[in-house]
């Protein structure tokens, strides 16, 4: 892997740039999502969604017009592209906080990174291909390598894992040195184990229990998104309640998360998550004649 030595140049965004324990607001511009059920769909309430996410505390907006639920159908890249350029270009221009697109195809994080994001969320667990490094490297950008196996419709049957620490920490771990190999800044790239992609309840919680040691296996700081994903649901016997009833269980995770070494945690719900956060850090300079400034 390359050294920060060898890169002459500064991207767009590096992770210094964000704030320690830093906030992903999700907007989904979807008919289909699991947590929110297209209710941001339309580009004006998507936007409205982005700016009031940034407004509450985020430190960058994730956008993406393809649902990855379980089970979702794929979408066109044309299709893909009329959901969301509406949506990042007025984010772009007044949330204020860098901008990612939520994304596969090389075509769609082309387009947006023309139009001034610059983080590229692949969801794809490298299987985008070499086009979409090039263009993340070419745009001088930020880069999400995300683990999974399959795609939507076929992932959860291929959640068989030995030591699944190890394993997706070992794909990561490939994925990351082939996005440096590329060109991509490894001051610019987030690892994420893809909690809910291609893994069960008991995956999802054990990668939780051994951040430090995933994040030790990869060599690149970590991005969080377990928001109101259904193990939560299921931890508590409660999947019929819906996804925005995990909201508690959500920020116990990204308190836990950055407790155990998360950079970034991804969140539907930025404001309770903030404010956990920031008792969190409260809590941390805690002293027995106050709190320390």
């Amino acid at each position: 892997m390359a050294s920060l030595g060898d890169v002459p140049c500064r991207p767009r965004l590096v992770l210094a740039d964000l704030p320690s324990r830093a906030l992903m607001g999700v907007v989904n511009v979807t008919p289909d999502s699991f947590s929110d059920g297209g209710r941001y769909f339309d580009a004006p309430a998507a936007i409205a969604h982005g700016l009031a996410l940034a407004e509450a505390g985020a430190a960058v907006l994730d956008v993406g017009g393809e649902s990855t639920r379980p089970g979702a159908a794929p979408v066109g890249a044309d299709e893909e592209l009329r959901r969301v350029m509406p949506v990042l270009r007025a984010l772009v221009a007044d949330a204020g906080v860098p901008v990612s697109i939520d994304t596969t195809k090389a075509a769609v994080a082309r387009s947006a990174l023309e139009a001034g994001v610059s983080m590229v969320n692949d969801v794809s667990g490298g299987a985008s291909g070499s086009e979409m490094l090039s263009v993340v490297a070419d745009a001088d950008a930020a880069y999400v390598a995300m683990h999974t196996r399959g795609t939507p419709r076929t992932m959860q049957a291929e959640a068989i894992y030995g030591d699944v620490v190890r394993e997706v920490g070992d794909v990561l771990r490939t994925c990351v040195e082939r996005a440096v190999a590329s060109g991509i800044d490894p001051r610019a790239i987030l690892a994420d184990p893809g909690i809910g992609f291609a893994k069960h309840a008991e995956h999802n919680l054990e990668l939780l229990r051994r951040l430090p040691e995933l994040a030790s296996l990869v060599g690149a700081p970590l991005l969080v998104g377990a928001s109101r994903k259904s193990f939560l649901g299921r931890v508590f016997g409660d999947l019929e309640h819906g996804p925005e009833t995990r909201e508690d269980a959500t920020v116990a995770v990204t308190v836990w998360s950055f407790v155990h070494g998360a950079a970034v945690v991804r969140v539907h719900d930025v404001a309770r998550s903030r404010r956990a956060v920031e008792l969190l850090a409260v809590m941390e300079r805690a002293t027995e004649d106050g709190v320390a400034a």
